[in-house]
């Protein structure tokens, strides 16, 4: 899936992957996807349920490995 920008938050521990995803998204415009490479298995519940509060869409997850790909439409 094409992103318009890539975060790796690799070898971040829980609460640095969703601080930092938050700020990547506030670079973004309405309707660009943000790629988040992270390692953190907790994330992905994070993630879920912040971009739920926040409008925001998960449009795809996979992973590779033990790192963890996430690519989210902004709200």
């Amino acid at each position: 899936m094409k992103s318009d920008k890539v975060l790796d938050a690799k070898g971040l521990a829980c609460p640095m992957p969703i601080v930092r995803t938050k700020k990547a998204m506030n670079e973004l415009e309405s309707g660009q996807i943000l790629e988040v490479h992270a390692t953190d298995k907790g994330f992905k519940s994070d993630l879920a349920a912040w971009s739920k509060s926040g409008g925001h869409d998960v449009l795809e997850q996979d992973e590779d490995g033990d790192v963890l790909k996430f690519w989210v439409q902004k709200g």
